[in-house]
C-alpha cells in the first residue's frame, strides 16, 4: 500500500472538484448521449467482474485544472484579513461595488 498523500488545501480542492464532476448531471448526460460507449472505439462501459471497462468524459479544449485550483486558492482560501460581523461585512462589500 502506498504512502498517504498530505492533506493540503490544493488536495482538498482537487478532491471536492473531482466529486462534484463525478456526480454532475453534465457528466451523466455525456455518458448517456453516447449510450455509455467510447466515442472512438465503441467499447461499452462495464462493471462486470473480469471485464471492467470504465469511461472518462473528455473535455475539448482540455480543462486547466491547475489554473482552477490556483484561482480557488487565491480567491477563496487565502488568509482572511480580519473578522467582521454580518452587517459590517455587507457594508464592506457594498463599498467595493
Amino acid at each position: 500500500m502506498g504512502k498517504k498523500q498530505p492533506n493540503t488545501p490544493r488536495s482538498r480542492i482537487r478532491a471536492a472538484l473531482r466529486q462534484l464532476w463525478l456526480r454532475s448531471r453534465e457528466r451523466a448526460a455525456a455518458l448517456k448521449k453516447h449510450d455509455y460507449r467510447c466515442a472512438k472505439c465503441g467499447v461499452k462501459q462495464s462493471k462486470a467482474r473480469g471485464v471492467e471497462v470504465s469511461l472518462q468524459v473528455h473535455h475539448d479544449p482540455p480543462i486547466d485544472w491547475d489554473g482552477i485550483f490556483d484561482l480557488i486558492f487565491e480567491r477563496l482560501l487565502n488568509v482572511p484579513q480580519y473578522p467582521l460581523c454580518k452587517e459590517c461585512h455587507e457594508i464592506e462589500h457594498e463599498k467595493t461595488r
